[in-house]
């Protein structure tokens, strides 16, 4: 018995009662100003429901009064661009109408139903329901449960059933929920952008900061020292540079990308690598500056990585540097000798990053051993 009278303390159900009763508020209007035309309202409904953005102030109504509280209620969020969906809405106005209609109906007359159905069953007159033989009519008393019962069917089963109808017309269509699913596939690959981005920045200048504190360590030399701590406040800064943009991105949807660094400033990366104790020699062919946006930042990330995986792996050895843009693709190649026999150094989400990235642009990449005892990394990407 509790459980079927719990419905009626909780707020949805007279939400949805609300919900119902909004469309009569008009309707009720008109039927005061033209009482021989009713059916107006209905046929009005359909050029209002044909409107795109209708369906986005009708899904609204529908989280806020039909299902309050839920996480992610099942409505369309956008306003309609396929016809079929456009006449999915114009049978929802009128559905929600009828039902309306109903709602407000029975919600006025049954209270005044039981009311009076009570009143003659002990005793009271009333005009509406004729007498019945008997001092106290207690045939009456039998309808009284009868009409209650009715009335709780309306406030609960309506709200229910204009629920299941406003899922089943302002749900997303099988074209919305691919946008959707689109749109959340961007947010993915955005997400996964942003954690190379971290890894590759933050990488770089914690090992680049890292060689050169142990460096100025052992050294044992004031001006190695000096020169080392400058070394780490500048790699430092550029990591916090870089820091700021990736949060940019997260802060402000629509930030450009053109924040980023390019190949352009490839200068500094070769310079911190220098700092940390490295020799490295680098080439480069072609104007960096013709570089199409996405390849330029690929490219400086890459690069970026690939000398953060010397350092890290081999330590202070010569590295040649090849930067090549030539026959409509940019090809870049980092190479340093192996420091022992490890034949793969740096298997972790570095190598397979600078893949993903190069893959992205429709390139390829090779990392690992060249045969000759040094290791290689080299990426090619088109500027198509």
């Amino acid at each position: 018995m509790v459980r079927l009278l719990r419905p009626l303390v909780r707020g949805r159900t007279y939400t949805r009662l609300l919900h119902l009763w909004v469309p009569v508020a008009a309707l009720s209007v008109w039927w005061w100003v033209e009482p021989e035309l009713p059916w107006v309202p209905l046929v009005v409904l359909v050029p209002v429901g044909l409107i795109p953005a209708v369906r986005v102030g009708e899904g609204m109504q529908a989280r806020l009064l039909l299902t309050p509280g839920e996480a992610e209620p099942d409505f369309s969020v956008r306003p309609a661009t396929a016809w079929r969906d456009r006449w999915r809405t114009v049978l929802w106005l009128e559905v929600r109408m009828l039902l309306g209609g109903v709602a407000a109906y029975a919600t006025v007359w049954l209270p005044i139903v039981s009311y009076a159905v009570a009143a003659r069953a002990v005793g009271h007159e009333t005009e509406d329901l004729p007498a019945v033989a008997g001092e106290r009519q207690w045939a009456y008393a039998l309808l009284t449960p009868l009409s209650l019962i009715v009335l709780y069917a309306v406030l609960v089963g309506l709200g229910e059933l204009v629920t299941a109808v406003a899922r089943r017309l302002l749900g997303p269509s099988a074209a919305e929920r691919l946008v959707a699913l689109e749109e959340r596939t961007d947010q993915l690959l955005e997400r996964t952008r942003i954690a190379r981005e971290l890894h590759d920045s933050i990488g770089h200048a914690l090992t680049l900061a890292v060689l050169q504190a142990g460096a100025a360590r052992t050294a044992d030399s004031p001006e190695f020292t000096e020169r080392a701590l400058a070394a780490i406040e500048e790699t430092g800064r550029a990591a916090l540079e870089d820091l700021e943009r990736v949060l940019g991105v997260l802060r402000e949807a629509e930030r450009p990308v053109s924040a980023r660094p390019t190949l352009t400033d490839a200068g500094r990366l070769l310079e911190s690598a220098r700092a940390s104790g490295a020799k490295v020699d680098a080439e480069v062919t072609g104007a960096l500056e013709t570089l199409p946006g996405p390849v330029s930042r690929e490219g400086y990330r890459i690069l970026q990585e690939a000398l953060t995986n010397v350092l890290r792996h081999a330590g202070t050895v010569p590295a040649l540097v090849h930067v090549r843009v030539a026959d409509g693709a940019l090809t870049l190649e980092v190479r340093n000798p192996l420091p022992d026999e490890r034949a793969a150094p740096g298997r972790g989400s570095g190598l397979r990053g600078i893949r993903e990235r190069a893959a992205l642009l429709g390139g390829r990449a090779h990392t690992g051993p060249d045969g000759a005892g040094d290791w290689q990394v080299r990426v090619e990407l088109p500027l198509g």
